[in-house]
């Protein structure tokens, strides 16, 4: 393996560690966002992950803005793709995401202090991903993205800002910065945000995480005769990809997906044993179980539509401002959504 594929891997087990470490102390995770958010009012994780997001985008754009990463090479910006998939993807993973009490990178989290659901979660998540992916459903989801794929001029948002006549640079700075000021006036607005150090702390750590994968990737790992595909945090693929690599690991190569999915897991074991948090804990029902498997299945193929996660497309697919990003994470929103809310509300079940 070349030197600089092996520094990509150790590089993404460790942004992987911070992850799960983050991860598990803070809380962080789409779902239990939103549920704060719309069941109990109190919207101190939704802020979290706003600011998250806005490092993110701020610290992405000034890489590629700088050219230290080109994040045109990466699979959120394609000048052709299909946004019903993307959008019914989304849909799919967000209610999934409900069913099973967290995303894929949570699951990932909780695995590391003993829960046992998670450990269902994660191996159904990623077989119904790669069935999606190259399996059973793979025929399906290809002629579905064929017939309602289409072309665009534009494929992000400073690129819809160039048709207007603006500059290149010009387009990334007001697309950012009109993004990152939102979201940041949005986050400390709230005075109980603005009293958690620790979630504010959560926020710039992640986000500034996905910038550092996409420096990995795209700077670290750059070689012509080598290349490493331009990526960051991102958790469909990877933990689908994970299990493949475990099973069968002399036919396949390590890579930087695979790396932080177990610096994840890692991450959060380290941290659960060094604060006490370790503790197994399994299901409370065969129906609690089956539903759980379920919502792994549809997080599994509606990931796979959508390009990615509540991570993969939130975080960072959204920080390359693609427009197709942002109609999964629409999707993903309204999924979650509907779980929580509504005629297809999802019942909460007791937990031993």
């Amino acid at each position: 393996m070349e030197p600089s594929a092996q520094l990509v891997i150790l590089a993404g087990f460790a942004i992987g560690l911070i992850y799960g470490a983050v991860g598990l102390l803070s809380g962080f995770c789409l779902m239990s966002s939103m549920r704060g958010f719309l069941a109990k009012g109190d919207s101190r994780l939704v802020r979290t992950y706003a600011l998250a997001i806005a490092v993110a985008i701020f610290a992405s754009q000034f890489l590629a803005g700088n050219g230290m990463v080109d994040l045109g090479k990466s699979i959120y910006l394609q000048q052709t793709f299909s946004a019903p998939v993307l959008f019914l993807g989304g849909v799919l993973f967000g209610y999934g995401m409900v069913l099973s009490n967290g995303c894929g990178s949570r699951a990932l989290v909780l695995l590391g202090c003993g829960n046992l659901r998670s450990f269902v979660v994660v191996i159904v998540l990623a077989i119904a991903a790669q069935m999606t992916l190259k399996g059973l459903i793979a025929p399906a989801r290809i002629a579905l993205v064929q017939v309602s794929q289409a072309t665009v001029n534009a494929n992000s948002l400073p690129s819809m800002l160039a048709t207007l006549g603006l500059g290149e640079s010009v387009s990334r700075i007001l697309a950012s910065a009109a993004i990152v000021i939102a979201l940041i006036l949005f986050a400390f607005a709230h005075p109980a945000f603005r009293r958690s150090p620790g979630q504010i702390a959560a926020g710039v750590i992640v986000g500034f995480l996905v910038a550092s994968g996409w420096f990995v990737t795209g700077y670290l790992g750059a070689d012509d005769f080598n290349p490493v595909p331009v990526t960051s945090l991102t958790f469909i693929a990877p933990i689908a990809d994970a299990l493949q690599y475990a099973m069968l690991s002399t036919g396949l190569t390590l890579n930087f997906g695979i790396a932080t999915v177990a610096g994840v897991f890692g991450g959060s074991l380290v941290t659960a044993l060094a604060t006490g948090r370790f503790h197994l804990e399994g299901y409370s029902s065969p129906r609690h179980m089956l539903r759980s498997a379920g919502g792994a299945a549809l997080m599994g193929v509606g990931g796979v539509m959508a390009f990615g996660c509540s991570v993969g497309q939130g975080l960072t697919g959204v920080s390359t401002l693609a427009l197709g990003s942002f109609i999964a994470v629409a999707g993903i929103l309204i999924g979650t959504a509907a779980g929580l809310r509504g005629v297809l509300r999802v019942q909460p079940l007791a937990v031993a």
